[in-house]
């Protein structure tokens, strides 16, 4: 996916997922945690399955290699099964505007999984942007006199932060498999760990709510679950997993927005503080430009592209000419310069120093 259309992407995921975290507050405030959680996930892999019958017209394979399969796995249980639980949790025990600047922390620990265990690459600018997100998400978590419940406080921003920690560990194991149908990739996750969740969640006595609060519940799943990680998974496509992350760390200030215009909450000096420290270094990631000389290895893999300067291939079968299209396709070795992000296409080492 080339930038131009990864970006948007980005972007509107957080929109989604960032609109979604007040309304999941107001929710939490009269659904159980994990019950509401297996709620939200439900929405989002049912809603995303009926919408791949009709694209797809009838059931069919996600022609996913059997090698991804563990990478998608991975990221179901640490994002859809352990993630959501943590977030209604936390959620239940601090304010949602305040929960919504938390879950930058996402972005920061998907940026560092990223360099760390995946070896995406990261210049000072980016280090300096996350190093201002991490200090925004402790000021919100430290206790102050204009805050009552600082105890409790704490402990919902832990488990904020743990839900970050869980989503981060699923971004990565995600960008595996971004090649592949988005929508099957969502969808599946979704599913599987609303199932989960609400079976744990029934099981441990909890009850389902009554008809407007289930579709409401299903409703802010699809939306703000569902369709934003298709979006998100488009954007890991053609971004990599740390720059996707800043992008999508904008979610929570649109989470806050809302928070405060529309439900009323109140804000705090530490508040406006940290929201200036996490936008600062929002817009660090959002003007880097990363260009150099960089070589493709020989490659194979089965993607939606066009025919542009990667991807200048012949093909086994008939083409009309259509594009974008979908087929499994081979990237010949190749040496040139411009501006890239590490996407599907650009996931080369780098010299350091």
């Amino acid at each position: 996916m080339r930038q131009r259309t990864a970006i948007p992407a980005a972007i509107g995921a957080a929109l989604l997922f960032g609109g979604s975290t007040p309304f999941a507050k107001l929710l939490a405030d009269a659904i159980s945690p994990q019950v509401l959680a297996g709620l939200l996930y439900l929405g989002s892999g049912a809603g995303l399955w009926i919408a791949r019958v009709i694209r797809d017209r009838g059931f069919t394979s996600p022609r996913l290699p059997r090698q991804q399969w563990p990478w998608l796995l991975g990221a179901i249980v640490s994002g859809g099964v352990l993630a959501p639980v943590l977030l209604m949790w936390g959620l239940a025990r601090t304010s949602a505007a305040d929960a919504s600047l938390l879950l930058n922390l996402e972005a920061v620990l998907t940026a560092v999984i990223a360099w760390l265990v995946f070896r995406e690459n990261a210049d000072r600018r980016i280090v300096l942007g996350m190093a201002l997100i991490i200090a925004g998400g402790a000021l919100l978590a430290w206790p102050s006199p204009d805050r009552t419940g600082a105890g409790d406080t704490i402990l919902g921003a832990l488990s904020v932060g743990g839900a970050c920690l869980c989503w981060a560990v699923d971004n990565n194991l995600t960008r595996k498999v971004s090649a592949w149908d988005a929508v099957f990739i969502a969808g599946s996750k979704g599913l599987i760990a609303g199932i989960t969740n609400l079976t744990l969640a029934l099981a441990l006595g909890g009850v389902l709510p009554g008809g407007a609060l289930l579709t409401k519940s299903l409703i802010v799943g699809f939306a703000g679950y569902g369709v934003s990680l298709v979006l998100f998974i488009l954007a890991l496509r053609g971004l990599g997993a740390a720059r996707t992350g800043a992008y999508f760390s904008t979610a929570p200030f649109i989470g806050a927005a809302i928070a405060i215009s529309l439900l009323g909450e109140p804000t705090s000096f530490t508040f406006w503080i940290a929201a200036l420290l996490m936008g600062t270094g929002v817009w660090l990631h959002l003007s880097e430009h990363h260009e150099h000389q960089h070589t493709h290895e020989h490659l194979v893999h089965d993607h939606r592209h066009r025919h542009d300067e990667h991807h200048r291939h012949t093909h086994a079968f008939a083409w009309d000419g259509t594009e974008p299209h979908t087929h499994e396709h081979e990237h010949e070795p190749l040496i040139h310069t411009h501006e890239h992000y590490p996407d599907v296409h650009h996931r080369h080492a780098h010299r350091r120093g």
